[in-house]
Parts: structure tokens; sequence; C-alpha cells
């Protein structure tokens, strides 16, 4: 079973360099956002390096997460065009993605095309609800709170931007 562990530690200055390969490239883009975040996906190395494996294979190009974890950590929501470095397990910058669509709902919002579009397990609507209610009732645990369906979800959907070609 995956487990939480020690928060993964982003290498920052690596992920400015990325994004400067990134701003160089496309100029434009990047000046139309220029405010990126760092982080991971999931709650631990090996969840984090297996979600971004489905991000660089195409697979994976959306993900949903608690309106709380936001919240919690003082963040506001993503917002469409916003541009996010996301990491492997060992910190290390693997791509840039841009968020390209993005609703709010609960977990009964959550339909086929978005559990396909997550690219996890075996891309059911049955498998997503089955993974993420999993994943947030740990979750929800270690932050000293409890998760509910009703619970406020961010549905978001990205693409990457660099590099192109993996």
């Amino acid at each position: 079973m995956d487990t939480p562990s020690d928060p993964i530690t982003p290498d920052f200055d690596a992920a400015a360099l990325l994004w400067d390969a990134y701003a160089a490239a496309y100029p434009e883009q990047a000046a139309a956002d220029s405010q990126y975040n760092v982080e991971t996906f999931g709650d631990s190395p090996q969840l984090a390096d297996e979600l971004l494996a489905l991000v660089l294979d195409g697979r994976k190009t959306a993900t949903s997460s608690l309106v709380a974890e936001y919240v919690d950590g003082g963040d506001q929501l993503p917002r469409i065009g916003i541009h996010w470095i996301v990491c492997d397990s060992a910190g290390v910058p693997r791509a840039v993605l841009r968020t390209t669509e993005l609703r709010l709902g609960t977990f009964r919002d959550a339909d086929e095309a978005f559990a396909r579009d997550e690219g996890e397990d075996d891309l059911s609507l049955e498998s997503w609800r089955r993974e993420h209610r999993k994943y947030w009732e740990r979750t929800s645990a270690v932050r000293g709170g409890s998760w509910s369906e009703s619970d406020e979800l961010v549905f978001e959907r990205f693409k990457v931007v660099w590099p192109l070609h993996q």
C-alpha cells in the first residue's frame, strides 16, 4: 500500500532553469502568466513518480484535489492559464504544465470522461472513485480531518507545455 512519507523537497533552482528554458522558447505564453508553482503529484515518492510517468506518457491530462488542501495550505485555487512545474520523487523538475480547464464540484460530479483523462488504473469511473476515496481519506486524516463525498473538489485539466517531446 502506498503510504504518505516525508514530503518531497523540490529543487527550486532547477525548476527556475526549466522555466527559463520554456520562457525562452515560448515567450508569449510565459509572459501571459509568468508565475508558476513547483509541486509533485500524490502523497508519497512512489505515487509522485507513478503519476508523473502517466503525465509524461501523455496518458494523464487531468487531476483533482480537495479545495480544503488549498485552504489548509494557505494557497489560492488554481486558475486557467497558470503554469506549474511538476517534480519527480527526488525533487527534480521534469515538466512544465499549463492548466487548460477547471471546474468545482463534489465527488459525485466526476464523470467517465474525467476519470479517463486522469489516466490512472483502468481509466474507469468506478476505479477513479475507489482510488480517490482511499487517497482523500488518507490525506485528510494526515491533515487531522476527515473526508466526505460532499467535500468540494477542483477538477483540473492540463497540458504539458515543456519539454514538448520526452
